[in-house]
């Protein structure tokens, strides 16, 4: 069984449903990114009669009490980082990142130089990155987990202060749901953007 061009299509649900295991890994891999407590709960609950379906059983699995806390754990660390490095970073969390528009050397609205100790020369995609990789450090230091938020187009240097906020402002069971259910919404997203190619 050829797998398509992940880029391209999904193969039907059909399909999906009758890969091996290896297979039917990378394809949701594209979709949740790569997660093995959920993979292989979700290969074990085939078949399924959509992609929607796959994905709302996912959610209501992983909100739910069949996967162990630390489960839940692997499945939303398993989700890039905000300002993760390129290489490091799956196709889609790539565009959701916005790393297919480059700044210009410009600060936009980022808030002020002072504020981030910046100089008009520097790089400003590196500067997001370092300060979102710092914010990142501080969040998965005080709540054990990675952040995890639905982009939806926002450029990389609009999710700085909501980062900020979510680490001054959240608590730690309200910032783990809210994290699984961002990964759904991405999941969403994704579905949606790959049946429209």
């Amino acid at each position: 069984m050829s797998l398509p061009h992940p880029l391209l299509t999904l193969p039907n649900i059909t399909e999906l449903n009758a890969y091996t295991f290896d297979a039917f890994n990378l394809v949701i891999s594209l979709l949740f990114e790569p997660a093995p407590p959920l993979a292989q709960s979700l290969y074990s609950a085939r078949p399924f009669l959509s992609y929607t379906s796959l994905i709302d059983f996912a959610q209501a699995l992983t909100l739910g009490s069949e996967l162990t806390p630390s489960e839940k754990l692997e499945v939303i660390n398993a989700h890039s980082r905000l300002g993760e490095t390129k290489q490091n970073l799956s196709v889609f969390s790539l565009k959701e990142q916005g790393y297919r528009e480059f700044v210009q050397g410009k600060f936009g609205n980022i808030n002020s130089e002072r504020d981030y100790g910046l100089k008009e020369d520097e790089d400003l995609d590196v500067i997001i990155n370092n300060k979102l990789q710092e914010l990142n450090a501080s969040y998965e230091e005080k709540y054990g987990f990675r952040f995890v938020l639905f982009v939806n187009g926002r450029a990389r240097k609009d999710i700085i202060p909501i980062l900020e906020a979510r680490l001054k402002d959240g608590n730690r069971e309200l910032e783990f749901i809210n994290g699984l259910k961002a990964m759904f919404d991405i999941a969403r997203d994704r579905l949606h953007k790959m049946e429209h190619v």
